[in-house]
């Protein structure tokens, strides 16, 4: 299991508060549990396995924030304030796109074999 002290001190990770990382670091942990049981997962080196779950689970704060928060802000107005931004393209958080930044993190410290044989 990876603590907060490996994700704050050996991943550098600084995203993640300590009261929100035990639910984060379980949910990162399964989807590399996942990946290693559909696939073949070789890591890179000693500690591979354990940035790649600080990687996926940055990701997954990342995604959940952005749904929280429902997307860029645009506009907003409170009484007689207002704030308007440049229209930014909200980010991609489909199911679709979350998953493929969940496997471009664990590629980074892994070599995936999804083939057969």
């Amino acid at each position: 299991m990876t603590d907060y002290g490996f994700y704050t001190g050996e991943y550098a990770g600084s995203s993640i508060p300590q009261d929100a990382w035990p639910s984060v670091q379980r949910d990162a942990g399964a989807k590399v549990a996942q990946y290693e049981r559909i696939y073949t997962v070789t890591w890179l080196g000693a500690n591979s396995r354990d940035m790649a779950v600080c990687a996926i689970a940055d990701a997954m704060y990342a995604f959940e924030r952005l749904q929280a928060e429902g997307g860029a802000l645009q506009s907003a107005s409170v009484g007689s304030v207002s704030e308007s931004r440049a229209a930014v393209s909200a980010p991609d958080t489909s199911p679709a796109a979350q998953e493929r930044e969940f496997y471009r993190c664990l590629c980074m410290y892994a070599d995936v074999y999804r083939g057969c044989g």
